[in-house]
């Protein structure tokens, strides 16, 4: 997807948002300036997985912010969401766009170099460089890229590239000065106080930088 803007691409995280709603940080972080909606959810039913898929799809579909589903293929195709982001061990990416057809946003996550040169093989939408910084949100992954690993990959790779792990107001606009179209950003956003203010914050930084 060409005009896919992954300026400021948003992973939901219930564990951190202090007990507020998916919809309400969803809708508040978007008002904001986010541009992309990631649901991640590891520990809900598919039942109310897919409750809340088709909830924030009704909520972002006329706001025109595309949803992307973590890992679920199953839930992406039942709420026909705009996108499916999948890991080095998730579903082969083949068998995704198979099934989900080409005009699905898809998304994967590359942890090293190695995996972003491969990537270059696939006609993926775009690759999440992970984790360019320690995080405490994501444990299962390797040692962080760093922004010479950003760099690297933004030297060679033909797709659109966002940068998670660790990203916050301060080192944002060096993540986009280092090639990356966007960032992807969980507690900046959802642990705020202001999750609204919190994304219009990261939204000037991230244009500043570009």
């Amino acid at each position: 997807m060409s005009d896919l803007d992954l300026s400021l691409y948003l992973v939901t995280d219930p564990g951190l948002s202090r007990g507020r709603s998916y919809e309400f940080m969803v809708e508040e972080a978007v008002k904001g300036g986010v541009t992309v909606v990631q649901l991640r959810e590891k520990n809900l039913s598919s039942r109310k997985f897919y409750e809340l898929a088709k909830s924030l799809m009704s909520l972002l579909k006329p706001m025109n912010i595309p949803l992307i589903i973590n890992d679920r293929l199953d839930i992406a195709l039942a709420v026909d969401a705009d996108g499916l982001h999948i890991g080095q061990s998730d579903l082969p990416y083949h068998i995704a766009r198979k099934l989900l057809g080409k005009d699905t946003i898809i998304g994967l996550s590359v942890e090293t170099i190695e995996q972003a040169r491969e990537a270059n093989r696939l006609d993926v939408d775009y690759i999440g460089l992970s984790p360019v910084f320690s995080t405490n949100t994501k444990r299962d992954i390797n040692r962080p890229l760093g922004l010479s690993g950003v760099k690297e990959i933004a030297s060679f790779t033909k797709h659109k590239t966002v940068g998670i792990g660790g990203i916050n107001n301060a080192n944002a606009k060096s993540v986009i000065a280092s090639g990356a179209h966007g960032v992807a950003v969980v507690s900046a956003i959802v642990s705020h106080d202001n999750p609204r203010k919190a994304a219009s914050e990261l939204k000037t930084i991230i244009d500043s930088a570009k």
